[in-house]
């Protein structure tokens, strides 16, 4: 997705909602995890949904934005 307009949005979605936003893409975050985004990654990682990687270049998409 290199749409910034469309990053902006998921970013906002988000922030506002991190459960509801994994959870209409197919990833479950487990309840006690929902207010630490570090933990939300490192499962999201150990489950398989998303690689380090994709990690790395969500944080690199993230500093444009700065």
């Amino acid at each position: 997705m290199n749409n910034p307009m469309a990053i902006i949005q998921m970013l906002q979605q988000v922030k506002a909602n991190p459960v509801g936003f994994f959870m209409q893409r197919g990833m479950n975050i487990p309840a006690d995890m929902v207010n630490d985004p570090n933990a939300i990654l490192q499962h999201l990682v150990n489950s398989g949904r998303v690689t380090q990687q994709q990690i790395n270049n969500a944080y690199q998409m993230a500093q444009m934005f700065k």
